[in-house]
């Protein structure tokens, strides 16, 4: 699970809804205002670009709502408060948020603006009275055509960690990896390490990965950098979409298969297109899920190209010491 610092993701720790809201007036239906209609993918400029997920619909309509991830905690998100005024898209939230326990909360005015430029969305988010604003491009997402039809013939398996040394791996911005180590084999996170994602770029594969969580602790795998399939210390809880094996905030797996922390545990996953399957300690919990777009942990918003495998190192002590990836090709 993700959750992103305030200045970028827009997450608020410790937040409770406020009173006032966030302040826009609906515009009447206006020819025109349908083009802002769909699925974007938004990348954020500066060195430490990020990848959002936007989805507008019934623009040109009083119906207008939308849906957006890295909003808040990393969850999928309906826009709270959305309006389109002289074409120009506007959408954010209203919160309070305490700092940091025992702080008075304050008021957080989330504000992003939009407008569209040659069939792109530039825009801009700040909070409101930062004078600090994070300029974005959200393009349309794209259709892809593949799909698990049981055509998909297996290449030859590559180990992804070598069980010595972090050889092709680097930090999710391209630096040297901070917060990571192997030891007895096995790649492990402090808790406090930064994603990391493969050198290698892959699109569609089968992976095979082992991983051992300490307790209270969770993690992901990202799949192509862009879809979080969720690592959490949840054993007997029932399923929901935040739980260990679900495609995080969006599919929620059948059941819950988890072991007891610090206890080795496996996904076997396979990525055919938009289809993914999970495979849990052994149990399917997910079939041919549909993924709708990317999730919060994503680092690569280019959803039509071959992507890396990302591992999450920032929300607790992980170890993962099998990862194994077979590339699926259709001759």
């Amino acid at each position: 699970m993700r959750r992103c610092g305030l200045s970028l993701g827009a997450a608020l720790l410790f937040s409770f809804p406020a009173s006032e809201a966030f302040a826009v007036e609906q515009s009447p239906a206006v020819s025109g205002d349908e083009q802002f209609n769909g699925r974007r993918d938004i990348k954020t400029t500066g060195e430490r670009p990020r990848a959002w997920w936007l989805e507008i619909e019934n623009a040109g309509t009083p119906a207008l709502q939308g849906k957006f991830i890295s909003a808040f905690a990393g969850d999928l998100n309906m826009i709270e408060e959305i309006s389109i005024n002289d074409h120009k898209l506007r959408f954010g939230w209203t919160r309070r948020e305490r700092p940091s326990p025992g702080v008075e909360p304050v008021t957080r005015i989330l504000v992003y603006t939009a407008k569209l430029a040659n069939g792109k969305l530039q825009g801009a988010f700040e909070v409101e009275g930062s004078n600090q604003p994070l300029e974005w491009t959200g393009v349309r997402a794209p259709m892809i055509k593949d799909t698990d039809d049981g055509t998909w013939q297996e290449g030859m398996p590559i180990e992804l960690f070598n069980g010595e040394n972090m050889t092709g791996w680097v930090s999710w911005d391209g630096r040297e990896p901070v917060g990571w180590s192997v030891k007895d084999g096995a790649l492990a996170s402090t808790g406090r390490g930064q994603d990391i994602v493969t050198q290698q770029k892959f699109w569609n594969f089968k992976l095979h990965v082992q991983f051992r969580l300490a307790q209270h602790s969770n993690s992901g795998v990202a799949l192509r950098n862009r879809y979080e399939v969720q690592i959490l210390d949840d054993y007997g809880r029932p399923p929901n979409a935040h739980s260990a094996g679900a495609l995080y905030s969006r599919i929620a797996p059948s059941e819950n298969a988890s072991k007891p922390a610090n206890e080795w545990e496996t996904y076997d996953i396979r990525l055919v297109g938009r289809q993914v399957t999970v495979v849990f300690n052994g149990k399917k919990v997910i079939e041919k899920g549909v993924i709708d777009g990317l999730t919060a942990m994503a680092h690569d918003a280019d959803e039509g190209e071959p992507g890396g495998i990302a591992l999450q190192g920032d929300h607790g002590p992980v170890e993962f010491r099998k990862i194994t990836i077979t590339s699926l090709m259709n001759y």
